[in-house]
């Protein structure tokens, strides 16, 4: 296979527009050839992300020798053609368009949401007639209905673009809402039975060109003359979308889509596009707290500091530990890092909290990243239910299946994720069992020192589907299942890391993680993928560093509980209701000697503790993050923060200056400068070209400074229309080419950020597991399977008034031929009983559940998290009848 797939060069044609000759890809609309040399032409239903439909007759033009007039939308371009746009006879074409569409369009336009940023208000005032011939009765409908928890509809306005239609079938997979009735009845509407109830709901609102379709959370909340906006990175997850921030009286409105071509394509979440309410939750802790009651910010930061140093005084840096930092940006976990490993002196930190992987394996893998998918050679997830967890890369991935062609090889543990539809060779292992069969999709590959075993016929059909095509093969790695070690995953991910032209794309779920691993906040690392051996870029700033590897979320935790670890400090984090094992984080949390914790929010892991910081949240600060693919993008700060909170990067250098070290640090951009010179895998990834990059800086830089896009001067959010796909202007660096006496600004840019020779090497995984025995599974018990959803109970959903609706409550899966040998029906509640505890829950059959095993979600105290032995290499549970 080669490294990249044969796309031969096609030569460009040339199109005559409005009697300007351009340069056009044989193939391309003219709509979008128009657009990109600097024409409008006025449309509502084509959209660059979805195929063409030529419904709405409003982007007609005349071609030379084609009849009539033609849909721009749906007209490739020719060699030698001539189009015009605005004769006189496509001008009454525009304006006996519009005089239709108004026939029934209600004239609402003072209390239309879309009032102020409406394509039919504008295109009208463009294009249309002065008036109207129609004088009759417009239709009427009730106003407005849900068609979804966070999605009401309007059905008088809507002009029947079928944007919202296509897109729920297209893009997400969710064909829950489409046309109904006829003539001029005709109508969107849902099921009665069945909402539309797709976690991507709210890019309809978004693509919505009048306003049919609006999102209840901002229904008359603002309007668009109110809004200031910023460019930022939604941090819901660790994908981490490009998102326009708007705000008006220093209170976040609205999170808009922003069409970053490598990371979100303009898609949202509907966690990540409504999850900014919960920054403004009453439930908000707005002051530092010392023994629980508000203290002043010296008060508790001396507290802390003290607390800190009496532990390390008296039982070593070791009796410290820190846990969390994934929810922050790069400079809280570089802060953080710096003063755990150069100023306490411990290397008991971890930013995961037992549901990832070690930083050595998602670190110091060869990483993929998004865009890698469309062009794949197979993509095989060896993960968790991207839709529940990472839900903008699901609709990435499934594009790439579905669209693309993609073979979707699956060795995960849980059949029944959102992608299943789309595998091509499911070849379904049972918990513990991954590995196995990727050793023997590895040998079919041809891997180096793969067991000479037989190979399944499943894994060899797999392998010659994959060996047919070019490029990349596609690893989408993470913890498929949260009621097993890891290892069997890490073994799994070894023996494809064999295989020739694998590539790694990190599936963990926590907004910045990948930016912390990256910042240190892992045993064993340092910032910029190095470890503790590698100290020299790292003593030349601290000072000095650990000397020798600390202990994991687990070992931290079991420490915290036996009495070993002395301080248990919680970056942003809740172990309690988020560590996979409940009853060890319930004992850690009771019997550690002092808690220390900065976080937003009151939560069971930080009720007892001795101080408590308040933190500022995303929208409330600036900085930068990286996601998974290791894109580092800039968030910005849109509102201050109610009260006194504090950024955590802050709170680290505070509490380092009353231990005797002062970091030098005063604004965020100072923290930015020092990573990328103490950090191998960030060097030259300052606040400037963060800032400049328009689609970010994939790490290293000195292997992707070639594919940086830089912003135009002045380029702007504040002029987009957030009904099409929100772009930031943009010159990519290879222009430096074209102009070597560097007289543009991508040519200073690009030279301002050439790679240097004598970077150091970063670290390589050496591929070691110590993989753990799986016991004989138990023929009266089922095998756990448990992993995340999208609307969990944690802080940000519970929070939120649009989400906290939407939480789901726990429920038992299992293959109806375990439910049948139960004798129980769906919804029947049982016992499950593990070696831990017992809990009761509905059960129910579900398609796709392996026999002998059950899948149950983390969801809090009372779920999964409850049953599982985090030291045990599977977890098995009786399910019983209650009688």
């Amino acid at each position: 296979m080669s490294d990249t797939p044969n796309t031969p060069e096609v030569a460009d044609i040339k199109v005559t527009i409005d009697g300007v000759t351009v340069e056009a890809k044989p193939g391309e609309l003219l709509i979008k050839v128009a657009q990109e040399n600097g024409v409008y032409i006025p449309r509502f239903c084509w959209h660059d992300r979805m195929k063409p439909v030529g419904m709405c007759r409003m982007c007609l033009v005349e071609v030379d020798g084609i009849r009539g007039f033609p849909p721009s939308c749906t007209l490739p371009v020719a060699d030698g053609m001539v189009c015009n746009t605005q004769t006189p006879a496509v001008k009454q074409v525009q304006d006996d368009m519009l005089e239709l569409l108004l026939v029934n369009h209600p004239l609402d336009c003072p209390v239309c949401d879309r009032g102020g940023e409406c394509p039919l208000q504008d295109t009208t005032l463009a294009f249309g007639p002065g008036e109207s011939r129609f004088v009759e009765e417009k239709r009427h409908f009730e106003k407005p209905i849900a068609i979804s928890e966070n999605v009401l509809l309007d059905r008088e306005r809507c002009i029947q673009c079928a944007r919202c239609t296509r897109f729920a079938d297209e893009i997400a997979g969710d064909p829950l809402i489409s046309f109904v009735d006829r003539g001029e009845r005709t109508q969107v509407l849902n099921h009665p039975s069945h909402p539309f109830a797709s976690y991507f709901s709210g890019n309809v609102v978004q693509i919505c060109p009048v306003g049919a379709l609006t999102a209840k959370p901002y229904r008359f909340k603002a309007r668009p003359w109110d809004l200031d906006t910023v460019e930022t990175s939604c941090t819901q997850c660790a994908v981490q979308c490009r998102g326009a921030l708007q705000g008006t009286r220093n209170r976040l409105v609205r999170l808009l889509g922003i069409d970053s071509e490598p990371v979100n394509q303009g898609w949202l979440c509907d966690k990540g596009r409504f999850g900014y309410e919960f920054v403004h939750s009453e439930a908000r802790l707005h002051a530092p707290r010392l023994d629980g009651a508000e203290v002043s910010w010296p008060e508790a930061l001396d507290a802390a500091a003290e607390l800190l140093r009496r532990a390390t005084g008296l039982h070593g840096p070791a009796s410290v530990a820190v846990l969390g930092g994934a929810r922050g940006t790069n400079e809280d976990a570089y802060a953080w890092a710096r003063l755990a490993k150069g100023v306490l002196g411990t290397d008991n930190v971890d930013a995961q909290l037992g549901d990832g992987l070690p930083a050595e394996v998602v670190l110091g893998l060869p990483r993929a990243s998004i865009s890698d998918c469309d062009s794949a050679a197979a993509i095989v997830l060896l993960g968790p239910d991207l839709k529940e967890e990472l839900p903008v890369l699901h609709l990435r991935v499934r594009r790439a299946a579905h669209e693309l062609g993609v073979p979707l090889v699956d060795l995960s543990t849980n059949a029944t994720h959102g992608l299943s539809q789309y595998v091509t060779h499911a070849l379904a292992p049972m918990p513990g069992e991954q590995h196995t069969m990727a050793e023997h999709l590895a040998a079919a590959l041809g891997a180096a020192n793969a067991p000479g075993t037989a190979i399944p016929d499943g894994v060899r059909a797999a392998a010659d589907a994959i060996a047919a095509r070019d490029g990349h093969i596609v690893v989408v790695l993470g913890r498929a299942n949260l009621a097993e070690r890891p290892e069997s995953t890490m073994a799994a991910a070894a023996a494809l890391a064999g295989v020739a032209n694998v590539r790694f794309l990190s599936a963990l779920r926590r907004g910045n993680v990948h930016g912390a691993l990256e910042a240190g906040l892992a045993p064993g690392m340092l910032p910029g993928r190095v470890s503790l051996s590698e100290r020299d870029a790292a003593t030349q700033v601290w000072g000095s560093v650990p000397e020798a590897r600390g202990l994991d979320a687990e070992a931290i935790l079991r420490g915290a509980a036996d009495g070993t670890i002395r301080v248990l400090v919680l970056v942003g984090c809740d172990p309690i209701a988020d560590f996979p094992d409940h009853d060890l984080a319930v004992r850690a949390i009771a019997n550690v000697d002092t808690v220390i914790a900065l976080d937003a929010f009151p939560n069971e892991s930080n009720r007892r503790a001795k101080v408590l910081f308040a933190a500022t949240l995303w929208g409330e600060k600036a900085g930068t993050v990286t996601n998974i693919e290791g894109r580092v993008q800039t968030v910005n700060r849109k509102v201050s923060p109610e009260g006194t909170a504090m950024d955590d990067w802050r709170i680290a250098a505070e509490l380092s200056f009353r231990l005797g070290e002062d970091f030098d640090l005063e604004a965020v951009d100072e923290v930015t400068d020092e990573l990328a010179r103490v950090a191998p895998s960030l060097a030259g990834v300052t606040a400037a070209l963060c800032r400049d990059a328009r689609d970010g800086v994939v790490l290293p830089l000195r292997d992707h400074a070639h594919e940086i896009a830089y912003r135009r001067p002045g380029s702007s959010l504040t002029d987009a229309p957030s009904w099409e796909p929100i772009k930031v202007d943009a010159v990519v660096a290879d222009a430096a080419e074209d102009d070597p006496a560097g007289d543009s600004d991508s040519a200073g840019a690009a030279s301002a950020v050439a790679p240097t020779d004598n970077a150091p090497e970063l670290f390589v995984w050496d591929r070691e597991v110590a993989t753990v025995p799986t016991p004989a599974r138990d023929a009266y018990a089922l095998r756990l399977v448990s992993g995340h959803t999208l609307y969990d109970h944690g802080a940000a959903v519970a929070h939120t008034p649009a989400l906290a609706s939407l939480r789901k409550s726990a429920e038992l899966l299992v293959a109806a031929s375990d439910l049948q040998r139960l004798g129980v029906t769906n919804g029947t509640a049982v016992k499950v009983t593990s070696a831990h505890t017992s809990l009761t829950v509905p059960v129910r059959a579900a398609r796709g559940v392996a026999a002998g095993t059950a899948l149950l979600a983390i969801l809090g105290e009372e779920t999964a998290s409850s049953l599982i032995d985090a030291a045990a290499p599977v977890t098995d549970v009786r399910v019983e009848t209650i009688r």
